[in-house]
């Protein structure tokens, strides 16, 4: 899979699978109740599971609060208990200790990305467990004995991750492998004798290796012509069996096995979609597969344990479910489920009774959910017949004797793909009245390798056309108003919101750009130490800045900035690591200087992407407005259609 240069929190969603030829919607038009964006972010965002060694409550994060923290769960249900109340920077809750109720947490500074490790103790004091000012530490997960946990931390060289081994015992860590060479940690067996690693060489194709602590041997296990992808999934329990993920065979990728003590490789499960992940519950009886189906998650959980029979999942109307997690003594499951409509909830799953049930309720009980919108699968013909697939949003309101405003939604990436999830900018905005195609252009994943490379080296100019031909789909419906389309997009999509109207100023009537890249040279070269390891694959996929700094130069709206002339809105976050802030200062002041209506909202508490919920209502607002002054309010114009 091609890893994406974004981390914007904006999720997309996507529930109905339709007809991908429609152009019209059959549902007719009617009247919604108007709800305000507090009510829409009104709701509460949560993430992860961790079950309590005793299994009677389960430790999550949540941003009821209006920013993340660490909560706990009654597994029987009833309502939250806040365990940490921080009202600055995000707490992330990784996991319970294995024995006790102490618990790990992850958090930065400001949306710095410099994440420390810290334990919460029972009596609520909290420790820094990976200190250092520029050190950033990651957790990688329990030994198998649940003893110890690993993380990894820069603190040696500001460019590699060296792996370290906590005992629970001591909370001393120590150095477990170092990483001289810049490779990534990717799993480790459970006897702790053979950790295996992965190299990027590109966005689309890398290696993989297999070491040995004990001999200190290492395997090459990719050998491979052409570009692939290897990502290993899960070691068995004995250690002698790597189970890998590869779309080396095909466009996507496979469940694969590789046996230590033979060497070989043999095919262990396939669908005719990625598999995004596979792995075994604590004591081996389960395995959960995820599968990215046509930008929805399928889970699927088999029984290892009885001839690997798939077991049914409950039966959520509504909804599905997007992730799961098995309780380490396997009577237990959490799993969660969301849809278009409504933000996830957690649900709770008994293995020997067949019974679920529902600890979380996370949309506004004030937002009625026929008011939202769900999202179709569409796909429709690019300027070269390459069929795009797009989820379309269509306002209940939106009919031919109503047209509708428009947008053309970008995800982040590149190499990122909109897929089911619950956005309450996109619901607010077709609750307002607009119709939003999310374009999964060329490029993006989970459609195939060779869609994936499709924008490798074209950036800001075929993908750029998929989004335009985007606004040709939506000016064929019935419903949109094709005199007034827009374009908005986040990271890499508010790259492409700032391409489009420097590089093709007619072809979209406003543009919103969202913690966007308008400077390429400067994005490159200044890009976190922490990437080092992916620094080149990111280089052969954008361009190097020091040996291809012509073909950036020309595809920074930056430096073509005197062409904009329609309304442009950017947002930007003071303490953004991946975009910085000069990059929208720079193009803010060159599209004023011609003339052209700009806002600028700044979040000094921000990085790439919004944590807190008073930030996303400020900047949510804003959006909407600008879009009712130069959008749907705006006068007639003439259509520029590609």
């Amino acid at each position: 899979m091609k890893r994406s240069f974004s981390l914007l929190l904006l999720p997309l969603a996507l529930l109905a699978c339709v007809d991908t030829s429609q152009r019209t919607s059959s549902a007719p038009a009617r009247a919604v109740k108007q709800y305000t964006i507090e009510q829409f972010m009104d709701n509460e965002k949560i993430a992860g599971s961790s079950f309590s060694p005793d299994q009677t409550k389960i430790l999550y994060s949540s941003n009821r609060s209006g920013i993340w923290n660490a909560y706990s769960l009654p597994v029987a249900g009833g309502e939250p208990t806040a365990l940490t109340q921080s009202d600055s920077n995000s707490i992330y809750a990784i996991a319970y200790f294995p024995e006790d109720e102490r618990l790990l947490f992850s958090s930065d500074q400001g949306g710095n990305e410099i994440n420390h490790i810290y334990l919460l103790d029972t009596n609520g004091t909290a420790r820094d467990l990976t200190p250092g000012e520029q050190a950033k530490a990651s957790f990688y997960g329990w030994s198998h004995d649940r003893q110890s946990f690993f993380f990894g931390s820069n603190r040696r060289d500001p460019q590699f991750f060296d792996v370290y081994e906590v005992p629970v015992a001591t909370l001393e860590p120590s150095l477990f492998y170092e990483n001289k060479d810049g490779l990534d940690l990717a799993d480790i067996s459970p006897d702790k004798r053979y950790i295996v690693l992965t190299k990027s060489i590109t966005t689309s194709n890398n290696e993989m290796y297999l070491v040995d602590r004990q001999t200190g041997q290492q395997t090459h296990l990719s050998p491979h012509e052409g570009n692939a992808t290897y990502s290993p999934a899960y070691f068995s329990l004995d250690s002698q069996t790597l189970y890998y993920l590869t779309d080396e065979k095909g466009e996507f990728s496979t469940l694969r096995r590789y046996d230590l003590a033979s060497g070989e490789h043999r095919d262990e499960l396939a669908y005719d979609w990625d598999i995004m992940y596979a792995y075994l519950s604590h004591g081996g009886k389960y395995r959960v597969v995820g599968v990215n189906d046509d930008a929805r998650n399928v889970i699927h959980v088999f029984d290892q344990e009885n001839d690997g029979k798939e077991i049914d999942f409950p039966d959520v109307e509504g909804g599905d479910v997007t992730s799961v997690n098995i309780a380490p003594n396997e009577d237990l499951m959490t799993f969660y489920v969301g849809s278009s409509k409504s933000p996830s909830d957690l649900y709770v799953y008994n293995f020997a009774t067949g019974e679920h049930r529902q600890l979380t309720h996370t949309l506004n009980a004030a937002i009625d959910p026929d008011d939202l919108v769900e999202g179709e699968v569409v796909r429709y013909a690019s300027f070269d017949g390459t069929k795009i697939p797009a989820l379309l949003y269509k306002p209940h309101q939106a009919s031919a004797d109503s047209l509708s405003p428009a947008l053309v939604w970008v995800h982040g990436g590149p190499g990122g793909q909109s897929r089911l999830g619950y956005s309450p900018l996109l619901q607010y905005l077709t609750n307002q009245g607009y119709t939003v195609l999310a374009v999964n252009n060329r490029g993006s994943s989970g459609y195939g390798k060779t869609f994936f490379q499709m924008d490798d080296q074209k950036h800001g100019t075929e993908d750029l056309q998929d989004c335009i031909w985007g606004k040709k789909y939506l000016a064929e419906t019935q419903y949109v108003d094709s005199s007034k389309i827009g374009i908005i997009g986040g990271s890499y999509g508010g790259y492409m919101v700032l391409a489009a109207l420097a590089f093709q100023p007619q072809a979209f009537d406003v543009g919103v750009d969202i913690f966007g890249v308008a400077n390429w040279l400067r994005t490159l070269k200044s890009i976190p130490p922490w990437w080092g390891s992916f620094r080149d694959a990111l280089y052969a996929e954008m361009g190097n800045p020091e040996t291809d700094s012509v073909a950036l130069y020309n595809k920074s709206p930056l430096f073509h900035a005197q062409n904009i002339e329609k309304p442009l809105m950017v947002l930007q976050g003071a303490n953004d690591p991946r975009v910085l802030k000069v990059e929208s200062d720079e193009i803010v002041a060159a599209a004023k200087s011609n003339g052209v209506p700009v806002d600028y909202v700044v979040f000094d508490d921000e990085g790439h992407g919004f944590a807190k919920k008073e930030n996303e209502i400020k900047g949510y607002t804003a959006i909407v407005a600008f879009l009712d002054q130069y959008l749907k309010n705006a006068p007639e114009a003439e259509v520029n259609l590609p």
